[in-house]
């Protein structure tokens, strides 16, 4: 995959090649793009209080795509998708939540 195929603040159900290899299922909302990689927010399992970094590469299949309405979506402050901030992680643990969700 690659950059243009994805696009912020829409949610994907994607398979996603793990760090062995294996091919995973996966749901997740994009906050950001970068040249190589995105800033991502996993909507299932028990990560999704996390931000994570995934490579496009990695992303092998767009299952499908599902719209956010804009009441819905995740709001994070600039900062926290800063280029700078990510070169060194892989991951960050990070509450956001949408004015229409009430939190």
């Amino acid at each position: 995959m690659d950059k243009e195929a994805f696009q912020v603040d829409q949610q994907y159900a994607i398979t996603l090649q793990d760090a062995v290899g294996k091919l995973r299922p996966a749901n997740i909302y994009v906050h950001h793009l970068f040249d190589n990689d995105m800033i991502v927010r996993r909507t299932d399992g028990a990560d999704t209080g996390m931000l994570f970094k995934i490579a496009y590469s990695r992303v092998t299949k767009i299952v499908r795509t599902i719209p956010v309405l804009d009441v819905k979506r995740f709001m994070l402050p600039k900062a926290m998708l800063s280029p700078k901030l990510w070169e060194s992680r892989d991951s960050m643990s990070a509450y956001s939540s949408s004015p229409n969700l009430g939190k």
